[in-house]
């Protein structure tokens, strides 16, 4: 399936507040619907300092929906809970819930393929929900995107965050700043070698941890589309 992304377009999407409260953890967010679906999908939810309604995260949902993917931009539970701080020391086992609840949710609106993806602390979350998920159920999901994979600390190099890595049985495409503090392009190489699945590193040269900058925001999310679409192809 082919996906094309149009950067000279602003929207081809169209937009829609999103909640499913059918069981808990709830589901919240926005849902973008492209003009022309290619009947896949994509949950992308958040880092620990933000929401999803973050720059990157509009940005990168956009830049999908316009190449014909629904998707599903959704708040973990640890903010739905709180609008604003850091998730609750005990609360990443309940995000996690909730991303397998937004995956469900969106199974049920779409024929095609699910991704799950996320920024930083949204990414980290997906990676260890999917490696403690029985074989069948990680065959339901198509693949992850991870933008800004917290690798470890700033400043804090021996203490990563990769013990699941052997556990991964996902293809996962991350998106890495140069200037990433919470690990290099160099570690993150080695990192990711730890990885029994497919992986490709797509390197943002010159940012750091948001990602978008002046110079990448016009650019980057049309790079990341088409990176995915030929690595998930």
């Amino acid at each position: 399936m082919h996906w094309r992304y149009n950067s000279s377009v602003v929207s081809q999407s169209h937009v829609e507040p999103f909640a499913d409260l059918s069981a808990e953890p709830a589901v919240r967010g926005f849902l973008h619907f492209p003009t022309r679906e290619n009947g896949d999908a994509l949950v992308l939810t958040h880092g620990a300092g933000a929401n999803c309604q973050s720059k990157l995260l509009l940005a990168i949902a956009e830049a999908f929906a316009e190449a014909g993917v629904t998707v599903l931009r959704c708040d973990l539970p640890f903010r739905q809970a709180r609008p604003h701080g850091p998730p609750f020391p005990n609360s990443a086992e309940r995000d996690r819930e909730g991303l397998r609840r937004a995956v469900n949710a969106v199974r049920q609106r779409v024929p095609g393929r699910i991704f799950l993806g996320g920024h930083s602390y949204g990414g980290r979350q997906a990676t260890m929900l999917l490696a403690g998920l029985q074989e069948d159920e990680v065959q339901q999901l198509g693949g992850l995107l991870l933008l800004s994979y917290p690798l470890h600390p700033p400043r804090k190099p021996t203490e990563m965050r990769t013990s699941h890595f052997p556990r991964l049985q996902t293809a996962a495409l991350f998106v890495h700043g140069s200037r990433d503090p919470f690990g290099s392009v160099t570690e993150m190489t080695s990192a990711l070698k730890l990885i029994p699945a497919r992986t490709l590193l797509l390197e943002a040269e010159g940012v750091g941890h948001d990602l978008l900058s002046r110079k990448t925001a016009g650019n980057l999310p049309a790079r990341i589309v088409e990176t995915f679409t030929s690595f998930f192809a």
